[in-house]
């Protein structure tokens, strides 16, 4: 498995970074290549300039002269402490003024309910709702189109709603793949009790509508889900009606939520996918380490088992490294993300899990650059709320610009890793199970009396780079038995191919012999996985078979652009497995299928 980009400076000052994957060299050559369109699929035809591999810090410029900053206002600074989006008076405050005072509201206007002159509390939901609805117009004359959005129903029954800017003239999903126009997909609050990312999905919206970010759409498409988790934010709750924490939900798809940003994904196959959260400022890390949170923002693109090694070098030269940039001007502080766990005795801390089981992860699986951006606002209320929101639009400003202006390189990777993935079937090794690396590293906090930084020595598991823990030879693909629907339903709903076999035949193939289990919770890098069952941990071998099929059952080939995201969910042997969390129902229900089969069969619509 390839390993994570490492930081390195060359003494031009230009910075590098070395991925190591198993072909480096391969880089080089599809950025070499010109892609056109051919029924639907990307095929290269031609050589271009190798200047595509300009220096990562110099080459995500924005092809639009538009200012990528909300609209300022000129006055005097505000004090954290003194601001309309923070308590009155510093007794209210969760630490020392002196940690507020490294806090202050950015001189910007930002157009959401939530900053109403008066207000005490974040954008409900009817507030959203009739926003969004608002901006809904047909376009034309240099107009993008707005079109609303229906994704379903909250388990409370609230609507799930998004929007889709274009200025394309055919609006339905199928035309949009079809045009090659890349599509970046943007989702706020998964987590209920993490507002800003969706005040600020709400600001970008008005500003894709008719602001300074309109031009972007004449090289790119955006979907947007403002609010993923309805019934959370109502409820100030980080999980789901039903107790289930969404954001580890988007392998299995158990609920409505999960659902509705699968649909976005599966109907428009977003290049890139943005997903805005909150995390927590004191709580736990005060008791743990006596000090407060001091980034603005923490930033991680996806890292898990079987990630194409070309989607990470993207995230890292024509993303990360401008955002990096876009924050340093706009006095942001960042680092890589990292959580600790919820047992107050244990002080390691984690860089985001490796799991494929967050959106950030599930996306990556989808070959598309996918970016989770957090900023310090859990457990505070409404404190620093201007300068939080400020943080999530300046993050997005970056990344669609950088989108933009890396649209036709997007579209070029995208299509080579689609083929790549495709052509693995059948040979090699996948990785079944990977682990982030232990280390040491230095932890910057704050002081919560002083408000001076306090630099921490902690145990920290680095996602940077990935061990593998437990691999297998790839196989063709997954045979499951006639009942396994449930199984199949979610595999079709996060757009992976399905055939069903029309006839009795046999498949060579590896099944699953039983070695042990146990029933336990989900781990997870904060401590267990909020949901309302535990897992079944079992050990497998796997056995040369050939295996009688009947007319009904059903066959996963490998060879298609999801295939990692397959093995993620077929691999019986795994925390995130169908197997595991009771959607294949018996290992005796699924096999490895180890050579293509010949069986009459047909594609699942």
């Amino acid at each position: 498995m390839h390993r994570r980009c490492e930081e390195r400076t060359r003494a031009v000052g230009c910075r590098a970074y070395i991925c190591r994957p198993a072909r480096e060299r391969d880089w080089e050559h599809v950025m070499s290549q010109s892609w056109v369109v051919a029924g639907g699929r990307w095929w290269m035809t031609m050589a271009l300039s190798a200047s595509l591999l300009a220096c990562a810090t110099t080459s995500g410029r924005a092809v639009s002269a538009t200012s990528a900053e909300p609209v300022r206002v000129a006055q005097t600074p505000v004090s954290a402490s003194s601001s309309s989006s923070a308590p009155a008076t510093a007794s209210k405050l969760p630490y020392a003024e002196a940690v507020a005072a490294r806090f202050p509201d950015p001189l910007v206007q930002l157009p959401t309910p939530a900053f109403a002159p008066g207000r005490s509390d974040f954008t409900s939901n009817d507030e959203l709702r009739a926003l969004i609805r608002g901006l809904e117009r047909s376009g034309g004359a240099g107009r993008a189109t707005i079109q609303l959005l229906s994704l379903g129903r909250s388990q409370a029954d609230q609507p799930i709603e998004g929007l889709l800017f274009t200025k394309l003239p055919d609006t339905d999903p199928a035309s949009i793949v079809k045009s090659g126009r890349i599509t970046v997909m943007l989702v706020g609050q998964q987590h209920g009790d993490e507002p800003a990312g969706s005040e600020a999905l709400l600001v970008i919206a008005q500003e894709l509508a008719g602001g300074k970010l309109e031009p972007l759409l004449d090289r790119i498409n955006v979907v947007m889900l403002p609010r993923a988790n309805p019934d959370g934010a109502h409820d100030s709750n980080r999980v789901t009606a039903s107790g289930v924490d969404m954001n580890r939900d988007h392998l299995l798809l158990k609920t409505p939520e999960a659902q509705a940003q699968a649909q976005l994904a599966r109907e428009f196959k977003p290049a890139v996918i943005v997903d805005s959260h909150e995390y927590s400022v004191v709580g736990r890390y005060v008791q743990k380490f006596d000090a407060v949170q001091k980034f603005d923002a923490l930033v991680q693109y996806a890292m898990t088992a079987n990630e194409p090694p070309f989607i990470t070098k993207a995230a890292e030269e024509w993303f990360r490294q401008p955002l990096l940039a876009s924050f340093k001007a706009e006095g942001i502080s960042t680092e890589w993300y990292y959580t600790t766990s919820t047992d107050l005795s244990d002080k390691k801390v984690s860089m985001g899990g490796v799991q494929p089981d967050t959106g950030r992860n599930v996306n990556g699986l989808k070959n598309a650059v996918s970016f989770l951006i957090e900023t310090r606002g859990v457990g505070i209320g409404r404190l620093h709320l201007k300068r939080r929101v400020f943080t999530h639009v300046t993050a997005l400003h970056s990344i669609l610009n950088s989108a933009a202006t890396r649209a036709a390189d997007l579209a070029k990777v995208k299509g080579f890793v689609e083929q790549e993935v495709s052509s693995q079937a059948c040979q090699g090794e996948a990785v079944v199970e990977a682990a982030a690396t232990t280390g040491q590293y230095v932890l910057q906090m704050i002081d919560p009396v002083t408000g001076a930084d306090k630099p921490i020595n902690v145990v920290w598991d680095s996602s940077l780079d990935l061990r593998p823990v437990k691999t297998r030879v790839r196989p063709c693909g997954y045979w499951l038995s006639n009942d396994q629907t449930d199984a199949v339903l979610k595999l079709r709903g996060l757009g992976v191919t399905v055939m069903q076999l029309g006839e009795l035949g046999d498949m060579r193939a590896e099944t699953y012999r039983e070695l042990s289990r146990e029933t336990t919770a989900r781990p997870d890098v904060r401590g267990t996985v909020a949901d309302i069952n535990g897992i079944v941990k079992v050990q497998v071998q796997t056995v040369p078979s050939l295996i009688d099929v009947k007319a009904g059952s059903y066959y996963v080939p490998l060879d298609q652009p999801l295939a990692n995201l397959v093995i993620a969910a077929m691999e019986p042997d795994t925390q995130n497995s169908y197997f595991a969390n009771g959607v294949v129902t018996s290992l005796d229900a699924q096999a490895r299928v180890m050579s293509r089969p010949v069986a009459k069969m047909s594609v699942l619509p």
